[in-house]
């Protein structure tokens, strides 16, 4: 197995964009993004690394294209070369999903339809399914179970203002009109949520839908992705933040990939969106996982370098990499560049 980081955040654009080669080539989430206003450099400078990015993302050579959830940093929309003749694997837009990016995911598989069908997606939709959703959390044995001392009972309130989002979206998801799965001429799409497929020697597995964050995240749900090859494991996390819950470091100490592609703590939104309490838990977390895996590369980046002192606070991920003498890098330092919010 072969993998190349395409693009990445430590790079100057937003993307987590990989390629990963075996007896077929895999291009997971194929998206990039602009840098946020407050990113140290020039509005000229982040737009040529979004450009530089873009044509990158393009110019990879594909069989199989990943799309882990619908924001522009993870896909293209639209792009036809990047599309064509490609098996397409997706995170089901009819369910755990927000409203912007269903709208999202109405407008892509639209231009689907109509680029490569020369139908409208409105002519395909299946009629609304009821379906019963369990609370997700019960899914969460180690993070439900966490003694979060002062912060409990703020927590437990969060989480049951939480549970009834859910279930109040729960009851949108049964009366969308359902995107079905397609396939024009030699271009297919499949829902890829919780499911698994081979493709010649080759296993993709991915996630049940998890939280994008926090439990009951606002911003939606991910899928992860794991691709196995003649014995060797990549995962590819999407967007956890850290992770912040510690059922989905548990799952990846479990899974003890060869490699990890593992996106990292918005730090740059530390003291807003993201809270000390949670900050903590993903250092706990990332610390487990470099303590209890055997992984021989971590790439450890997607919204951790987008502000100047993201290796000073996460100092001690680095230091405790350092001593167990542990392959941590981000994108750029695996390519032997300086990352870019760094300057030059």
């Amino acid at each position: 197995m072969e993998f190349e980081l395409v693009w990445f955040d430590s790079l100057g654009a937003k993307s987590s964009c990989t390629l990963v080669k075996t007896d077929s080539n895999i291009l997971i989430d194929p998206g990039v993004a602009i840098m946020h206003p407050g990113f140290p450099a020039s509005d000229s400078q982040k737009i040529s690394w979004y450009e530089e990015a873009r044509a990158r993302i393009k110019s990879k050579f594909a069989d199989v294209v990943i799309i882990s959830h619908y924001h522009y940093d993870h896909f293209i929309d639209f792009d036809r070369e990047l599309y064509a003749g490609k098996l397409i694997f997706a995170k089901n837009p009819n369910e755990y999903i927000n409203d912007s990016q269903r709208k999202r995911a109405e407008k892509f598989f639209g231009n689907l339809c109509k680029v490569f069908g020369e139908i409208d997606l409105r002519e395909i939709l299946k009629k609304p399914e009821p379906k019963k959703f369990e609370d997700p959390t019960e899914e969460l044995e180690i993070s439900t179970h966490k003694n979060f001392a002062d912060y409990q009972e703020r927590r437990a309130e969060l989480l049951e203002n939480g549970r009834k989002w859910f279930f109040n979206r729960a009851k949108k998801w049964c009366r969308y009109r359902r995107i079905p799965e397609m396939e024009f001429k030699d271009t297919k799409v499949k829902f890829a949520d919780g499911r698994e497929f081979r493709l010649g020697k080759t296993r993709l597995r991915f996630t049940r839908p998890l939280f994008h964050g926090i439990e009951f995240s606002r911003v939606g749900w991910v899928f992860a992705t794991v691709v196995e090859f003649e014995g060797e494991k990549l995962i590819h996390t999407s967007d956890i933040n850290g992770p912040v819950i510690e059922d989905y470091a548990e799952w990846i100490i479990r899974e003890n990939p060869q490699i990890l592609i593992l996106d990292g703590p918005m730090t740059y939104m530390l003291g807003y969106t993201l809270n000390l309490i949670n900050f903590r838990r993903t250092i706990e977390n990332m610390l487990r996982i470099i303590n209890e895996t055997e992984t021989d590369v971590i790439i450890y980046d997607h919204h951790l370098p987008r502000e100047p002192r993201f290796r000073e606070r996460t100092r001690v991920v680095w230091e405790s990499a350092e001593r167990l003498k542990r392959k941590v890098f981000t994108a750029a330092d695996f390519l032997g560049k300086k990352p870019a919010v760094l300057g030059d």
